[in-house]
Order: structure tokens, then sequence, then C-alpha cells
């Protein structure tokens, strides 16, 4: 008898190979060996977490550990309804198990919609089994597996939103997720990492977010920026108005997520009202620490009560976990109503603080300037105008704010800032101009201060009119604000044509190449074809003669002043007019750099 050595005698065909695929995903869903991970949604105003996205994983040492295996193995078996609730169930589960604050963001499937056997009521039973209330769940459409027909996914979006969740989809590439938008109304958009990504170097791209969000706004709809991998990423985005976003640069997805993220990620830019195109005179909010007694998480109702007893001046007391970090506040109104009623005091007087923490009051850093926390508070302000709310530095609790204080200083900051800025651009006008420079000679800071002056302007205000001469200063401010990033530098208007930017960035030479660079590409814009072509116009000078005046340039005059030589504004500005003079003898576009240090 002959034996074969042939060991392909005893391979397995393709079809018992995908007998035993299709056995091991019904194993898994049999059994539930799915995990979520959850990554941080992002309030970038208020600069907390807005909730978390749970994104399940199957076994990680098997194929389906990917979900898109798993979803299309689960479309090709019939078992995307189950497959697609047992995600939810896990994902809900362990969200509960956590704690973890804000709202919860569950992929859904579309397709199991449609699945013979299918009944809305299914994922309430889930969430039925759970504290969590449905308005803290956003069901989001996935993009992978979206489908046409809209009046099916309307009629489920409808039965969803009576019982009290919201709903999000993925705005991706195509004609046909605006059409999915307009016809469902989400309560949210998620914009697609391709829009974001490389966005800060990308006009195209920042003109299709910028058009998401207007609609959106219009529409009541919150927009989210998926795909956010770097700071200048994030820095765009946010300038843009966008106010939630998601990506790695502020948390990967893990098993157990963070609870907050760091404030040293958002410090590479304090955030601005980046449409509005105008920066103010501002200061921080250090000023309005009020220093008060902070308690433990071990704390009993009853010593808080006693402290607020013997406190009468205290409504809130911080709640610090063991490194010092603020996890919220116990307000004064809050804890009598809890201990005042009948049986309050039996019921409640020796538990732990933790279950009635405010956790939603504002937690914002000494450095932040006034406007930026004065938006935070009024956008979570949901009580009353005496609260109170949480100031930190590097992260540690510092102290207290009190929301009245600051409406004040806002109200102050904002007559001032009328009474001096610049009409036609709302710039800072040449006070507060004069108070930044002699601050920072005062203080011994290292700046650059650069002169900025149109070439050529008057004719072309001759020539063009007045109104298209105001869009021509308006567009320098706005390249101004742009590329010397009003967080981190300071911009002024002087009056017509004249601008100064304070720089205190280390790159600000970099910085004036880019504004040379970008006033050069759009001033084309203004003139006409045959200006174009003729590059320049004729017009009269101010001897009355004609003459050829090129295509305006713009020029920058820049100086390192020394502090140390006790200069005042009035020498910065004689050396400053004349570095602008030396730039407007340079052809075209110019930088000149004064290097002498002394008067």
């Amino acid at each position: 008898m002959m034996y074969s050595t042939d060991k392909s005698m005893d391979a397995e065909t393709p079809q018992q190979d995908l007998r035993k695929k299709y056995q091991l995903f019904f194993e898994i869903l049999q059994e539930k060996k799915l995990t979520p991970l959850f990554q941080p949604i992002i309030n970038l105003s208020r600069r907390t977490i807005y909730g978390y996205e749970s994104l399940i994983r199957g076994p990680a040492d098997g194929p389906y550990h990917s979900p898109v295996t798993l979803f299309d193995t689960a479309i090709r078996c019939g078992s995307l309804l189950g497959l697609d609730l047992l995600c939810s169930e896990t994902g809900i589960n362990s969200f509960q198990e956590q704690a973890l604050p804000g709202k919860l963001f569950i992929n859904t499937a579309p397709e199991s919609l449609l699945e013979p056997g299918y009944h809305s009521s299914l994922s309430l039973d889930i969430i039925g089994l759970t504290a969590i209330q449905p308005e803290n769940i956003v069901i989001e459409m996935t993009e992978p597996y979206t489908i046409g027909n809209f009046d099916v996914m309307r009629k489920a979006i409808e039965y969803y939103r009576l019982k009290g969740f919201e709903i999000a989809i993925d705005l991706g590439i195509g004609a046909s997720d605006l059409s999915r938008w307009s016809e469902l109304r989400p309560d949210y958009v998620k914009i697609d990492k391709h829009f974001i990504r490389g966005i800060n170097d990308d006009t195209v791209k920042q003109s299709f977010v910028r058009s998401i969000n207007d609609i959106a706004q219009r529409m009541d709809c919150k927009v989210i920026a998926e795909g956010i991998e770097t700071q200048d990423e994030y820095r765009t985005i946010f300038r843009m108005g966008i106010e939630i976003g998601q990506g790695y640069f502020f948390a990967q997805p893990k098993l157990v997520p963070p609870y907050f993220i760091s404030n040293e990620v958002f410090n590479c830019s304090s955030p601005h009202d980046y449409s509005s195109q105008f920066n103010r005179v501002s200061e921080n909010i250090s000023s309005l620490l009020v220093k008060v007694p902070d308690i433990s998480p071990g704390s009993t109702m009853e010593e808080i009560h006693r402290l607020f007893h013997n406190r009468k001046d205290l409504t809130s007391v911080p709640v610090l976990e063991p490194n010092g970090r603020p996890l919220g506040l116990i307000r004064r109104n809050n804890l009598l109503a809890t201990l005042s009623t009948k049986f309050g005091r039996a019921l409640y007087g020796t538990k732990s603080v933790v279950d009635f923490i405010d956790k939603t009051t504002v937690i914002a850093d000494k450095e932040w300037n006034i406007e930026q926390v004065s938006k935070m508070v009024t956008d979570n302000m949901q009580s009353h105008i005496e609260d109170d709310f949480i100031i930190t530095e590097n992260g540690q609790y510092a102290g207290l704010g009190k929301v009245v204080q600051l409406l004040k200083k806002i109200t102050d900051l904002q007559i001032k800032n009328a009474r001096h800025a610049n009409p036609l651009t709302l710039l800072p006008g040449n006070v507060p101009i004069y108070e930044k420079i002699d601050g920072l000679l005062s203080s011994n800071s290292k700046c650059c201060i650069a002169y900025c002056d149109i070439d050529n302007f008057k004719p072309f205000n001759d020539v063009y009119g007045y109104a298209k001469g105001d869009q021509i200063i308006k567009m320098v401010a706005e390249i101004l604000l742009k590329q010397a990033e009003v967080d981190q530098n300071f911009v002024g208007h002087v009056g017509g044509d004249d601008f100064i930017v304070i720089f205190e960035s280390d790159d600000w030479q970099a910085r004036c190449e880019k504004i040379l660079k970008s006033f050069e590409e759009l001033i084309l814009n203004y003139y006409n074809d045959t200006h174009k072509k003729d590059k320049g116009i004729w017009a009269l000078t101010r001897n009355g003669d004609e003459s050829f005046f090129p295509i305006m340039t713009l020029s920058i005059g820049a100086l390192r002043p020394d502090s140390s030589l006790y200069l005042s504004y009035g020498d910065i500005a004689e050396l400053s007019t004349q570095a602008k003079h030396n730039a407007k003898n340079i052809p075209g576009n110019s930088l000149f750099i004064e290097r002498r240090v002394s008067r």
C-alpha cells in the first residue's frame, strides 16, 4: 500500500475555512467578546470633555479585531442587527461602569433598521437596564453603512428623537452626504477627517468647513470636527468657529479614557472668536481670584454643612482630588435644599459629598483672558449670576472667581476697547498701542515691533473710490490677525493704511514674511483686468501731475527694542517710523529690519 506525502490533501477547502470564520464570528456574538474603547469629544471653547464616542473592537488576537471586518461579516451572515445591538449594549454598560461624564456617542449601522425582526425598542430596553438617560446618548449613523432610503431612516430618527435621543451623521465628500444632511436634519454633523487633515495649509478645505459651519448654525445643528491630529489643525479649526472637536491631538481611543484634558494641550492657543477678526486689549482673570477653603471627596455632607454655617460668606466650596486637581463645587444653595427637607439630614448627612458635586462648573486657568472665560461662563451658566467658578494654576486649584465680578470686568474692558478702537477695523488704536509698548518696556519683555504700511494706496483709493480702499484696509487687518495669531501677539491700527504688530513670539521674522506673501497673493483680486495686465494704474500725484503707480505692495519696518535702555513709546515710534521708511525704499513687498539698539 502506498501513502501520499502531499500535505495539501489535508488542507481545508475554502468553504471549510469560511465556515470556521463564520463560526468564530457567531461565538463572538454569543459570548459577547467585544471590547469598547472610548475617545473623548472636546468642547473647544470650554476646554472640557463634551462626551465620548464608543468604538468597538473584537478579540485582539483574532481576525475580527477590526470593526470593519466585524460589520462586513455581519452583513454577509445576516446578523447586522445582532452585532449592532451588542455594540450598543457593550458601550453603554462600560460607559456607565466608568461613570464617564458628558454624552455617549454610539455608532449605529442604518442597514440594521431594515433587517427582519428589527424592533427599535430593543435599544431602549438596553438603556432601560442602566441609569443613563436617553438625552445623554447620541446615535451616530456610521458612514460606511449609510443607505439611500431616506424614508426608513427618517422614521427611525423620528422615533429615536421621540424617546429622547439625539442624532449624528457623518458628512463625507459625496453629494449624497449633503442630501442626507438636508433631508434628515440631525442634531450633530461630523465633518470627515479628509477635510480636517492639513486644513491649516489648505484654503479650499477651510472654505468648505466654514460653509458647513454657516449652514449648521442656520439649521441649529452642532458641528464636530473629526480627526484633529496636530496643533496647527486644532488652532485653525477653533479660529474658524468650530466649537466641538475630536482626534488624536486630544486623546487616542482607550479602554479607560481620561476624565479631563490637560490644560497644556490647549495652551498652544488661547481661544479667540476668529470669525470676528478683532483682537482686543485684555487682561487675565488672576485679579478675580479669591481664596476659599477646600474639601476632599471623603468629606461628608454634615461636615460641609458646618463649614457653610461657620462661614456665611461662602457660596461654594471646591472639592479637590489628593493631587490638588478640582472635581467641582459644592454649592451652598443646593446643599441647604438637600438637607433642609424633613428627612434630609438623616438620609444624607453621613454621605460623601461625591454624589452632590456640581461638575458642570467652569474651570479656568488664571492666565486665561477675561473675554475667553466670560464666554465659557455665559455658555455654561445654568443658574444665577452670583455663581462661582474655579480658577486653577497649571491644573492645580488656585481659588474661586465670582461671575458677577467677571461680568463687571468684561463690561469695563468693552467700554475701554470701544473708546480706543479704530472705527473701520475695530482694532486697538493709538492709546492701546502706547500702553502695550510701554507695558512691555517696563517689564523688560522681549518683543519685535513691526510697522506696516501699504505702498501706492492713495492712487488706488483715488481711482477706485473710498469703499474699495476700505476693503483693502480690512483685508490687511485680516492678514495681520491671521498671521500674527493674536493669542500670542498684538495687532493695532494706527490709522489710514498704517498698522502696528507687536510680536512677542520668537518667530516674528517668519510671520512677517508670511504677511508679505499673503498680501501679494490677495492684492490683485482688487484690481480690474486692465490694471492687472498693465501691472498698475495711472493717477494724479499730489502735485496734480498724471503718473503711473505700480500694483500696491506692503512694506514692513521691524525693530527689536532693547528694554534695558529704558526707551519710551516716543523713542520707539521714532525708530519704527524710520524702519518703515527704509522698508518703503526697497522695491516690492519688503521687510526692513532695524539693527540699531541705541537711541
